[in-house]
């Protein structure tokens, strides 16, 4: 008998116990992750009645594995643009629901005697909600159309970047075990800067090679590239002092800018799911009961600062944010819950060896506690704001509401801060660019070089040409690229005001670039030979090659803009005219008039009790004063469809309606037809053939008076006769003696016109 690895028993027990488990939280509606763990717990060392895993140290390695896939699929659907269009409302919001939460954690974390660094993973655990908790109570209470809804979404959207640049600082200060502020702002700048580089770079290199490799790209092999990819990311951040979770995340959010990436996340999707499912049944292996019910206090702390602490803070954010009362309380309540980022969060620090035991099953505790209330908190959002105003002085009200109405009414920005921020892009793209090449020409080409060239003032020399050669373009860009805006070209013509500031900023960002040339070249030779011969000769170099660098540097940029606008550009081919001239206008995360109203965009059932009837017909404006802006079918989009336009099954209606309207117009639009339950599958339509004789009584008769497709729920689409055959014979002709029949039908029924042949002959 063949010897067979532990690893393969462990993993059979693993996913036998997940699959069980997962079948009875479905049932049960209740979120998979805590299934997972309830599996882990019974195949875990702690609980004797069920067998256990023994391979531990093999699943374990699974499990990071499962990690580092759960942050690579988190970045596929995360997009760095996907930040950007999140808005003002949402980052303010998670900026201040982050800060207070984790700093309350921290603190309760110290209150309850714990250690400096068990109080600040408690502080980072809590920094995040769950997305999927939160997707499933919007989806079973029907409120995802709400208006509120897009500013949990946009939360959630800048909590995943946030508490992933949390877990780097965590790392760092685990390993360091130092906490001076010099020390953390070193740590975030080197951060910031190699989250930029890798971005550039990846956007500026991944989307091409995709591209020119298209036609080799099948399903299997664009798999593997992209978890090549995925993983050699995560050895490069490992390498420069960072965490695999990270660079897992980062290779995600380059993909997600291509044109690949809703074919990489589908393909990929069963791959995290393994992955992550042993990843969650490892977490509840390290549960054990007993600990628990010891720490049943700091579970029930943890779980009150998760509930009230976070609905607190997250109300707060979206109040600072401009969001009114009612909206504020509904998003807050929304998040009171820990996410599955805290289990991740609570295995780095036990992986790190600088946490204790007990925490983990405290933040499993309260996650599993803050799940089953989440519902209720969001579902009974409403009556607590109706309870606040009953108890606030009206003036606070009315004042919190016209604090919101006045930050809704500021759109427009200054030219002054559009240029500013244009001036500081030119100055972070291509000083990190800059940068990155004198690190690498410094710390590695220069030891490449050192084996080959003995002479050492031609070797700084090569280097210092070759590295700088590189750099050339992006030097031009900082020291001599204009903003390419309207702004810059109006305030340059104000001479009398900012001519004089707008020339301070020229002089300063040449001098910046003259320090940056002085640093690379007394890096290689002498501070004397910087200032006196190699700044001025390449000072000369850029400008008199300027219009060749100019043009080189505007063909890289407008790879890097074509690339990473890709996806958006497709997409864009994809529509008709009319969806961007509606998108132009009607924004679905923005208000679009002066009252609540706000456009969704909804997808028509297949089985939707309305298809078939017009507009008209259907009365939803005069019932539920609801407005159908667009109907899209297809790759056709009918602007503003008139009264008698039909609604068919699989289009996509853009609805104009408040929050009120769209709760009583949604449980309308939802409404499906009786559908009977047949028992019939595609397998029972057939081709079968009858023959023309004095039993079935055919002969003379046309086949629409035959009754055959009465008989038989099928068509004749052919008749044989004389050796000659009738493809699609016209409903009038006339069957005749021997005539071979083909019809296609249901089996039964065509059998039992055969019957009737049979039973005659046996009669």
């Amino acid at each position: 008998m063949g010897h067979l690895p532990k690893l393969i028993e462990d993993l059979a027990l693993i996913l036998i116990a997940g699959a069980a488990t997962t079948l009875l939280f479905r049932k049960i509606k209740q979120p998979l992750v805590l299934g997972y763990i309830i599996a882990g717990l019974l195949v875990g060392p702690h609980i004797s009645i069920t067998p256990s895993v023994v391979d531990s140290a093999n699943i374990k390695t699974f499990a990071e594995i499962g990690v580092i896939f759960l942050l690579f699929s988190l970045g596929l659907e995360f997009s760095f643009k996907k930040l950007v269009r999140v808005g003002g409302a949402a980052s303010i919001t998670a900026f201040v629901e982050i800060i207070v939460i984790t700093i309350l954690g921290y603190f309760v974390g110290k209150w309850m005697g714990w250690s400096t660094m068990d109080s600040l993973f408690l502080g980072g655990m809590l920094a995040s909600s769950s997305t999927t908790i939160i997707i499933r109570a919007f989806d079973e209470l029907g409120i995802k159309t709400k208006r509120y809804a897009r500013i949990v979404f946009g939360v959630l959207v800048v909590e995943d970047i946030v508490v992933i640049l949390l877990m780097v600082l965590l790392s760092t200060v685990a390993i360091t075990k130092q906490f001076e502020g010099s020390e953390m702002m070193f740590t975030v700048v080197k951060l910031l800067f190699f989250l930029v580089l890798w971005f550039i770079t990846g956007i500026f290199l991944l989307p091409t090679f995709l591209r020119k490799v298209k036609p080799l790209l099948d399903e299997e092999t664009l798999l593997i590239l992209s978890i090549g990819l995925c993983l050699s990311m995560v050895v490069i951040a490992t390498q420069v002092g960072f965490s695999a979770e990270l660079g897992a995340f980062i290779m995600g959010s380059i993909l997600a800018e291509t044109t690949s990436a809703e074919k990489v996340e589908h393909l990929f999707k069963p791959v995290k799911d393994l992955f992550g499912a042993v990843f969650f049944v490892s977490v509840g292996m390290m549960i054990e009961p007993a600990t628990i019910v010891e720490y049943r206090w700091p579970v029930l702390w943890v779980t009150v600062l998760a509930l009230f602490g976070k609905l607190i803070s997250t109300t707060l954010g979206a109040l600072l944010s401009g969001q009114p009362l009612k909206q504020s309380v509904q998003v807050g309540m929304s998040m009171a819950q820990i996410g599955e980022f805290a289990f991740i969060i609570a295995t780095l620090g036990l992986t790190l060896g600088v946490t204790s035991d007990f925490l983990f099953p405290v933040a499993v505790g309260a996650s599993a506690i803050t799940t089953f209330t989440t519902p209720y908190m969001i579902k009974y959002s409403e009556a607590l704001h109706n309870g606040i105003v009953k108890v606030m002085p009206d003036r606070w009200v009315r004042g919190l509401n016209n604090y919101a109405s006045s930050t809704q009414n500021i759109r427009a920005e200054s030219n002054w801060k559009l240029l500013l921020k244009s001036y500081g892009s030119i100055a972070v793209t291509n000083g990190i660019v800059i940068l990155a090449l004198m690190l690498v020409s410094i710390n590695f080409l220069m030891p490449f070089l050192n084996e080959a060239i003995e002479n050492t003032v031609l070797r700084a020399l090569l280097v210092l040409v070759l590295s700088l050669g590189l750099a050339t373009p992006f030097l031009w860009a900082l020291m001599a690229k204009r903003p390419n805006t309207l702004a810059y070209k109006e305030l340059w013509l104000d001479k009398k005001y900012n001519r004089g500031p707008l020339l301070i900023l020229e002089i300063a960002r040449n001098l910046l670039g003259i320090l940056i040339i002085s640093v690379w070249v007394d890096r290689l030779f002498s501070t004397d030979v910087a200032i006196l011969v190699a700044v001025p000769i390449i000072i000369v170099v850029l400008v008199v090659f300027s219009k060749r660098i100019q043009g080189f540097y505007q063909r890289i940029e407008g790879r890097f803009i074509t690339n990473l606008n890709a996806r958006d550009i497709a997409l864009e081919a994809s529509e008709d005219k009319l969806v961007r001239d509606l998108k132009s206008k009607f924004k679905p995360e923005e208000d679009i008039s002066p009252w609540i109203a706000h456009i969704v965009d909804m997808e028509v059932s297949q089985h939707a009790a309305y298809v078939g009837k017009t507009l008209a017909q259907l009365g939803w404006r005069e019932t539920y004063g609801i407005n159908v802006a667009y109907i899209k079918r297809g790759d056709k989009v009918i602007y503003a469809p008139g009264r008698d336009q039909i609604i068919l099954p699989f289009d996509r209606l853009g609805v104009i309606a408040s929050d009120e309207q769209m709760q009583q117009f949604k449980p309308v639009f939802d409404s499906l037809q009786e559908v009977a339950n047949g028992t019939h599958s595609i397998e029972d339509i057939v081709l079968l053939t009858i023959v023309v004789d004095e039993f079935n009584r055919l002969k003379d008769l046309s086949i629409r008076n035959s009754g055959i497709r009465e008989q038989t729920n099928g068509l004749v689409v052919g008749i044989e006769r004389d050796g000659k055959r009738i493809l699609n014979p016209e409903p009038d002709t006339v069957f005749h003696w021997g005539d071979v029949v083909w019809i296609v039908g249901e089996r039964k029924k065509i059998q039992q016109l055969n019957a009737i042949k049979q039973t005659h002959n046996l009669a």
